[in-house]
């Protein structure tokens, strides 16, 4: 941009989602990008980007210095991968999530895009949703001039690390139970990371205030807008 911001900053590069966004940028017609992370990855063939590695302790200095225009928040964590300490994940999930957007926020950031999950609700008794909602709630009061928050239901695509059963047999039938999914039931169903990216990249940029909420139909509809 002509004020030496970055057009597009994604945090959570190493993730599902996050590696399925670095991907999409080796599309004909999809925006540079930026991505911040803890360690370096392997970049897909084609991809244009810029990639900064830094501790997370530096990433809110890092986004000051970077002042993007938007902010892809993909960070997330399983309680698995923490070995159940609800303390480290609410430490990625909710702590992690609303440093780097109040570092953004004071930077200047005018969107933020944050992956959440489907149910994210603050009051409920589901530990991992309750954090989802308090994080959710927590990026409302920063007041962006535009907040979007995708919902999707199991995230689908191919993880780092060893698989598990059960994810595994998620995935599988996951697209026989969309088929099954109607009316308010739709919100539960599952969306491909590469959908999730291309939502993402249709989202970035677009005009408008407020908050918006995007749930797995709005991520479907906004995925295959970015495939025309």
């Amino acid at each position: 941009m002509s004020d030496g911001r970055l057009p597009l900053l994604l945090v959570g590069a190493t993730g599902l989602v996050g590696t399925a966004l670095l991907a999409a940028t080796a599309r004909p017609g999809a925006p540079t990008l930026a991505a911040l992370a803890r360690r370096a990855v392997v970049l897909p063939a084609g991809a244009r980007l810029e990639m900064m590695v830094a501790d997370p302790a530096q990433w809110p200095a890092a986004i000051a210095r970077a002042r993007p225009d938007v902010l892809v928040v993909a960070l997330g964590t399983t309680m698995a991968a923490v070995g159940g300490d609800r303390q480290a994940f609410r430490g990625v999930d909710h702590d992690l999530v609303i440093a780097v957007a109040q570092a953004a926020r004071a930077a200047g950031t005018r969107q933020v895009i944050v992956v959440s999950s489907v149910g994210a609700d603050a009051a409920s008794r589901n530990f991992y949703l309750a954090v989802k909602g308090e994080a959710e709630a927590a990026l409302a009061r920063l007041n962006f001039p535009r907040l979007d928050i995708l919902r999707p239901g199991l995230l689908r695509g191919a993880r780092g690390g060893a698989p598990r059963p059960a994810e595994r047999f998620g995935q599988i039938v996951a697209p026989v139970i969309d088929r099954l999914l109607w009316g308010r039931l739709a919100a539960f169903g599952s969306v491909h990371a590469r959908d999730m990216a291309l939502a993402i990249l249709s989202l970035a940029g677009l005009p408008g205030l407020g908050r918006h909420v995007h749930g797995t139909p709005d991520i479907r509809r906004l995925a295959k807008a970015g495939r025309l």
